[in-house]
């Protein structure tokens, strides 16, 4: 019997070349897991029939396209959408013989941090099934943490990748912005969004990304990579400088056994053998949040102006055309992107545009500046990755403000397009804490390897205690 909650991605990947189990046995594995599990933390938005071949399953989130399967974007004015081509990430999945197990649930146009904004309603973290599992891509960080999918795709704008990951007991990775195509992925801010990898562990979330990595000539902003991917094998640290910043590490509102966690890992990366020092980020961390929410909803109301039920997805019945798009963007999307529409209308209004978008990119350059400084000193940078654990499903739907500063942490080095790295170190209150390291840009070989040997020091054990 195949373990899928114990099963990693490079363990399974061992157990077909090996020919222990065939690929047809593996997805029927995960198969069974999904409709075992799924009911209750409804992770999926779609489950695919065993496409044949020999590859690794595969969940993906459903703001990324997939040809001949429906991308919703969790949203209802693209229900029934189903993409005639694949993007780029999905196209490279198949080429190394992967196999896409589903479609992963979201916050609409992955606008969210608890993945309750989906139009197809919340999922449930396997931790606890009363709290969130993060997001917004809540539906892949928890269809990895309950054993559904050996490892997953995300995507990242603000945190939804490293926060739902923090929050699930995964290790996911934010890449550096240009090193993973965006191309056939539902656009919410252009600037900020870029694919990653969800998967149980750091050598899985660093095979997954040497799939993913590279340029492509259908989405102008890819770089190549300047080194290859490596695999991390060392368990130690030694001679690496870890900078400690004070306003990540302080900030109002982070608990107490989340800091508890982060701070004993921190101790730790100092036992590896790591150089620890306390460092600043003053005004990536005071001005970050602001920030973000002048960009990205600016990008966003600019991306999301060509759902108007003429081409794709959702169309209100109407007699005159006006009256028509008028009623397809009311009744198709929900209260997050209207809210975040009308905020990002406003800031490139006329008159409004060089107070508030020009304004916030000049902010965003400082907060590029602050960090590439203090890459002069360090190697990476070590925070909390999410303030809290996972929250009550509910307890933050009513206060948006609440809701965004979910992201507190995550957000600077995502406007600083710099790549950044979740690894659980702990548990406060039976429910996981997250750790976030940040790199200099195309630094992820060395987020992989702090993150490996802090996974191999303390030992963290992945699987959900209630799936035990």
């Amino acid at each position: 019997m195949i373990d899928t909650l114990r099963l990693t991605a490079e363990g399974a990947k061992d157990l077909l070349e090996r020919k222990e189990i065939s690929g047809a046995e593996l997805f029927a594995a995960y198969r069974a897991a999904i409709g075992e599990r799924d009911e209750e933390l409804h992770c999926f938005l779609h489950v695919c029939d065993d496409p044949g071949g020999d590859g690794l399953p595969i969940a993906v989130k459903d703001v990324i396209g997939t040809k001949g399967i429906p991308t919703t974007a969790g949203s209802k004015i693209l229900e029934g959408y189903i993409p005639v081509y694949d993007s780029t990430v999905v196209a490279r999945l198949k080429e190394h013989g992967l196999r896409i197990l589903g479609k992963t649930n979201t916050d609409e146009f992955a606008m969210g941090s608890s993945t309750e904004n989906s139009a197809f309603g919340p999922s449930h973290n396997p931790w606890d099934p009363s709290r969130v599992p993060g997001g917004s891509g809540g539906g892949s960080a928890a269809a990895v943490s309950a054993g559904m999918a050996p490892w997953a795709l995300g995507s990242d704008t603000g945190g939804s990748i490293k926060q739902p990951s923090a929050l699930c007991g995964n290790v996911g990775l934010r890449p550096t912005y240009g090193t993973v195509s965006r191309y056939g992925v539902v656009a919410f801010a252009s600037s900020l969004d870029q694919v990653g990898p969800v998967a149980r562990n750091v050598r899985d979330c660093a095979f997954l990304y040497s799939i993913l990595a590279g340029r492509d000539p259908c989405d102008s902003t890819t770089v190549e990579l300047p080194r290859p991917v490596e695999l991390p094998t060392a368990e130690d640290v030694k001679g690496l400088r870890i900078g400690v910043p004070k306003e990540l590490n302080e900030a109002e509102g982070i608990e107490p056994g989340v800091s508890a966690a982060v701070q004993a890992a921190i101790a730790k990366l100092e036992e590896l053998g790591a150089e620890v020092a306390e460092c600043s980020l003053p005004l990536s961390v005071e001005y970050g949040v602001a920030c973000y929410y002048l960009i990205a909803p600016a990008e966003a109301s600019s991306n999301l102006a060509r759902y108007d039920g003429v081409r794709y997805g959702y169309r209100a019945a109407a007699e005159e055309r006006l009256e028509m798009y008028e009623r397809t963007r009311s009744e198709g999307f929900g209260d997050e992107p209207k809210r975040r529409i009308m905020v990002g209308t406003y800031a490139l209004s006329a008159g409004y545009y060089d107070a508030y978008y020009g304004q916030a990119q000049k902010v965003r350059t400082v907060i590029k500046r602050e960090h590439d400084a203090l890459f002069e000193t360090f190697d990476a940078l070590v925070s909390p990755t999410s303030p809290t654990v996972a929250f009550p499903l509910g307890a933050r739907t009513a206060d948006p403000i609440a809701m965004y500063l979910c992201d507190l942490l995550t957000i600077p080095s995502c406007m600083a397009g710099l790549p950044g790295l979740n690894v659980p170190c702990g548990l406060s209150e039976g429910l996981p804490v997250g750790l976030q390291l940040v790199g200099p840009q195309f630094g992820e070989n060395t987020l992989f390897r702090i993150g490996h040997a802090l996974e191999q020091a303390l030992g963290f054990d992945v699987v959900p205690e209630r799936l035990r």
